[in-house]
């Protein structure tokens, strides 16, 4: 596992996953929003918390999964909204649906997911989409002193905080289990 340098760093511009279109634009965001935490390259794709948690030596509950969740809308077909889970648990999502006052919420395919971030499965952050997204974030993560989140590609994660992560998403604070 290694850290890039940033890439704005004279001597070192980044090469690999580091370069990737997802993780650049995932930087830029976390920088322009004054988050803290610099981007780490993992080993191995990290496609699940549990992959992510081994890799990193953490608990898989401090894990910021990034799921899209797909909320039917009447004036657009459908909505994507954001949801922030512990990798501890799965999210309820009839119980989070009532709880968010939805008729519904649904798992969003691919496509949406893509459309929606700007990234696929496997690497969604919490930032950097193409689109603003109503985000959730499962209060469960405020038991952890640090976190871990998806930086654009299955192998970059970035540090932070519970705190710092409902402010860099505009998130709201929601139980989702």
């Amino acid at each position: 596992m290694s850290t890039p340098p940033a890439p704005d760093h004279p001597a070192a511009p980044p090469q690999g996953v580091a370069a990737h279109p997802g993780v650049t634009m995932v930087h830029r965001t976390l920088v322009g929003l004054g988050a803290v935490g610099a981007i780490t390259v993992l080993d191995e794709h990290a496609r699940t918390a549990a992959q992510a948690a081994a890799q990193l030596g953490v608990e898989v509950g401090a894990i910021a999964n990034s799921l899209v969740f797909c909320v039917p809308d009447e004036h657009r077909g459908r909505r994507a909204v954001l949801v922030l889970a512990s990798g501890a648990h799965r999210v309820n999502t009839p119980r989070l649906a009532d709880r968010l006052g939805l008729e519904r919420l649904d798992r969003a395919d691919p496509d949406l997911v893509r459309e929606a971030t700007g990234f696929a499965i496997g690497g969604v952050a919490p930032v950097g989409h193409v689109q603003p997204l109503e985000t959730f974030v499962d209060v469960t993560l405020a038991q952890y002193e640090q976190l871990w989140a998806a930086a654009g590609h299955p192998k970059a994660v970035f540090p932070t905080h519970y705190d710092e992560l409902l402010r860099i998403t505009a998130g709201q604070p929601v139980e989702v289990t």
